[in-house]
C-alpha cells in the first residue's frame, strides 16, 4: 500500500527537466571502457546468464548491438547509465537483460520501466516477457486506453517488472493499487519523449515514491540539458555511453526528396507505392490526416491502417499487429504514436508530411534499414519549405538528393527567404 503521502504536496526544488544548480555535478561525457567484443563472440563475454543466452538463441539473437555490447556489462554491475542512442538500435534488450538478470538474483526486488507511449510500453514488454518467463518473473504493462480492472487484477499478481506509461501508473499510485517499495532498478526510456509530451510533473512524483537506494538507467536520442539535469538529480555518477550522436542517420537507409504541391502529394503517393512491394510506414503531421491518407491509400487498391491518438487501444494493437504481420502494407502514423514502433522488415518510410521538429525525421528514417538490412526513406517537400529541408539537411549533416517523377509536374523552391549557397537545379533557404 502506498504513503497517504501520495495525495500530499511534497516541497520539490526542482521539476523533471528544469534547469539544475549551476554547481551541480554534470554527468560524465567520456565513455566508459567496456569488454571488446571479438567477432562471432556474439553475447557470451557480456556477463549474461546461461539461461538467458539459451533464450536469446532461441529467438535467433545471435549478435548484440553496439549499444548492448556497451550497456549489458555495465548494467549487469548495478551501475546507473546515461544512454544516448536512436530508435532502432536495439536499446530495449540493453537493459532488460540485465535488470532480469539482477532481479533473478534478488527475489525481493523489482523493477520499474517507464515509457511516454502505450505502443512503447507494449513492445517493451514482448521483450521482456520471454527473458522474464525463463527465470518465472512476472512482468505487467500498465497504459492508457484499456480497462484499468484487468491491469489492477494484473497488479495482484505481484509482477516483478512493471513497464509503464506515467500517467497510467499515477492512475494506479492514487487508487492504492501499486506499491514502489521495492523498486531497486529503474528505467526511464525515451526520455526525451517523456518531457516534451509533458510528463515531467507524474515522472518527477513517481520518482519521489522509488527507494533511494536503486540503479537507474536513461536513455534518450539526445543529451539535451533537460537530460542533463535529470541525471544531476536523480542518478548516481552515471556512465554515459553514446552510440549514435544526434542526427545521425542509419548508414544503410538511401534517402531522396520529392519538391511537389499539396495536392499532388497523393498522386505521387500511387506511383511511388507501385514501386516497393514490401511494408511502408507513412507519416503524417496531423492526427485527422491519418484516417483520411489511410482511406485513400485503400481506394489506391493497397490495404492501410492507421495509427494516433485518437485510435482506440484496441484499434492501435489491431493497426500494429496488421503491419507486422504483413497484412496492410502501409502503416499512417503520427510521430507520437509511432514512437513505440518496432517493426522489422520496413521497407520504405515516407515523410508524406515534413516533421514539425527536425530531430523527428532522424528518428522516422530510423524505422527502416534495421539489423543490416537496407532500407528507403523519401521525403516530400512542398515548394514553400526550403527551409525545412536546409534545418533537415544541416541535423544529418548531408545533402537530400532532389528526385522526380515523369508523370507528376515538376516543382522547385520557392525564393521567398534570405539565399544561402546553393547547387544547380536546388534553391535552399536561410537555414533557422
Amino acid at each position: 500500500m502506498l504513503s497517504s503521502e501520495l495525495n500530499r504536496n511534497k516541497p520539490n526544488n526542482h521539476a523533471f527537466g528544469r534547469s539544475a544548480a549551476a554547481d551541480q555535478p554534470a554527468v560524465p561525457t567520456c565513455q566508459p571502457a567496456v569488454p571488446a567484443i571479438r567477432p562471432g563472440q556474439g553475447f557470451y563475454g557480456l556477463g549474461i546468464a546461461p539461461k538467458i543466452l539459451e533464450v536469446l538463441e532461441r529467438i535467433k539473437f545471435k549478435t548484440p548491438t553496439p549499444i548492448q555490447s556497451k550497456v549489458i556489462p555495465l548494467a549487469i554491475t548495478g551501475a546507473d547509465i546515461v544512454g544516448i542512442a536512436q530508435t532502432g538500435t536495439g536499446k530495449t534488450h540493453a537493459f532488460a537483460i540485465p535488470m532480469v538478470q539482477n532481479l533473478a538474483q534478488n527475489p525481493a526486488s523489482a523493477g520499474l520501466v517507464l515509457a511516454p507511449t502505450r505502443e512503447l510500453a507494449m513492445q517493451i514488454d514482448e521483450a521482456f516477457r520471454p527473458i522474464a518467463q525463463a527465470f518465472g518473473i512476472k512482468t505487467t504493462f500498465l497504459v492508457g486506453g484499456v480497462p484499468i480492472y484487468d491491469q489492477t487484477r494484473s497488479l495482484r499478481g505481484n509482477p516483478r517488472v512493471i513497464i509503464a506509461t506515467p500517467g497510467r501508473l499515477m492512475d494506479h499510485m492514487e487508487r492504492r493499487n501499486v506499491s514502489l517499495n521495492n523498486i531497486t532498478m529503474l528505467v526511464l526510456d525515451e526520455a526525451d519523449r517523456m518531457l516534451d509530451m509533458g510528463f515531467a510533473p507524474q515522472v518527477e512524483k513517481i520518482i519521489s515514491f522509488i527507494p533511494k537506494k536503486r540503479q537507474t538507467m536513461l536513455f534518450s536520442a539526445t543529451m539535451a540539458r533537460e537530460i542533463m539535469d535529470v541525471t544531476t538529480r536523480h542518478m548516481k555518477l552515471p556512465l554515459s555511453v553514446e552510440i549514435a550522436p544526434s542526427g545521425t542517420t542509419a548508414d544503410l537507409v538511401t534517402q531522396e526528396l520529392f519538391i511537389v504541391k499539396s495536392d499532388a502529394k497523393l498522386r505521387l503517393l500511387n506511383k511511388l507505392l507501385a514501386r516497393y512491394p514490401g511494408s511502408v510506414l507513412l507519416f503524417v503531421r496531423m492526427k485527422h490526416q491519418a484516417g483520411k491518407i489511410a482511406k485513400a491509400i485503400r481506394m489506391m487498391g493497397y490495404s492501410a491502417s492507421e495509427i494516433h491518438s485518437n485510435r482506440t487501444q484496441a484499434q492501435r494493437k489491431e493497426a500494429l499487429d496488421g503491419f507486422k504481420s504483413g497484412r496492410h502494407k502501409v502503416l499512417v502514423a503520427t510521430d507520437v504514436a509511432a514512437r513505440g514502433i518496432d517493426v522489422r522488415g520496413i521497407e520504405l518510410v515516407i515523410n508524406f508530411d515534413l516533421p514539425d521538429d527536425t530531430e523527428y525525421y532522424v528518428h522516422r528514417i530510423g524505422r527502416t534499414g534495421r539489423a543490416g538490412h537496407t532500407g528507403h526513406a523519401i521525403s516530400f517537400a512542398t515548394p514553400d519549405q526550403s527551409r525545412d529541408v536546409a534545418d533537415i539537411e544541416k541535423l544529418i549533416r548531408t545533402s537530400l538528393p532532389i528526385s522526380r517523377h515523369p508523370e507528376i509536374p515538376q516543382e522547385q523552391f520557392v525564393r521567398t527567404v534570405v539565399w544561402a549557397a546553393r547547387r544547380p537545379g536546388r534553391f535552399r533557404g536561410r537555414r533557422r
